[in-house]
């Protein structure tokens, strides 16, 4: 019993053995996956993926990297298809501050206009956050995000951030840099994570855990994660994967 929360097995990357991929981690023990749309071009992908596969789900929501790109019109779509059966977050949606691709004014109106959204549709969010720290929790308090909650995808902040986190009812998300051997601070912040809202993630294909760190990502490698949050918990693997697999499907409603 193991979820990957947050997977992009709609990538090009996974075009010539999609299927196998997944066969991989059904074999790994992954009963459950987050695939998330992010853009115009991703959420049908995402959408089919979760249409075919029972034990898929997807996000729908529109990446800081594209915010320039988005159109009123695709807002109105986006709320559209959060009533599909298989959606069950908004996101990934938030900041990013290291590509430059989307002037900072307009990342900040689309994640507003976001949050209002899945406030208004009564579901939970999935937060990009990257160099964004102070101003991700400005806006998620400012635009009252604690009254859905959600996921922190890929959390890299201190242990001070995650605490603002979870005041605000989010979940904290680990992937694979949690693995690395100088990934203190990760390590340190899962250490003192609460089990209750404690994920794990492959944000496959990118961000490969140790010891493929280099190589494709795969939703599989979920259990190198969890087998190292395990670790630094001080908690049979088996213990953790259920934990972290009742905290997702709680969360996201998952069956």
């Amino acid at each position: 019993m193991l979820t990957d929360t947050h997977a992009h097995l709609n990538s090009p990357d996974f075009d010539e053995d999609r299927d196998e991929v997944i066969a991989r981690a059904r074999d790994n023990g992954v009963t459950r996956i987050v695939n998330v749309g992010f853009n115009r071009e991703t959420i049908p992908s995402s959408l089919e993926l979760a249409e075919r596969y029972d034990f898929i789900y997807s996000t729908v929501g529109w990446h800081p990297q594209d915010a320039k790109d988005m159109r009123p019109e695709d807002l109105e779509w986006i709320e559209e298809l959060c009533a599909h059966e298989k959606v069950v977050a908004i996101g990934e949606i938030g900041l990013d501050y290291y590509w430059d691709t989307s002037p900072k004014d307009v990342q900040d109106r689309v994640f507003r206009e976001q949050i209002r959204l899945a406030r208004k549709v009564g579901l939970p969010l999935v937060i990009h956050n990257r160099e964004a720290h102070h101003d991700i929790l400005k806006v998620l308090k400012e635009e009252k995000a604690a009254e859905v909650g959600g996921i922190m995808h890929c959390f890299s902040g201190s242990w001070e951030t995650a605490k603002q986190c979870l005041d605000m009812n989010f979940h904290l998300s680990f992937g694979g840099p949690v693995t690395f051997k100088n990934a203190r601070q990760p390590k340190e912040v899962l250490e003192k994570t609460p089990l209750d809202r404690l994920l794990v993630e492959t944000d496959c294909p990118y961000l490969t855990p140790h010891p493929y760190r280099g190589k494709r990502n795969e939703t599989g490698y979920v259990r190198l994660v969890a087998e190292t949050a395990a670790e630094l918990k001080g908690i049979p693997y088996e213990e953790l994967a259920r934990i972290t697999t009742e905290n997702a499907v709680r969360l996201l409603k998952l069956k």
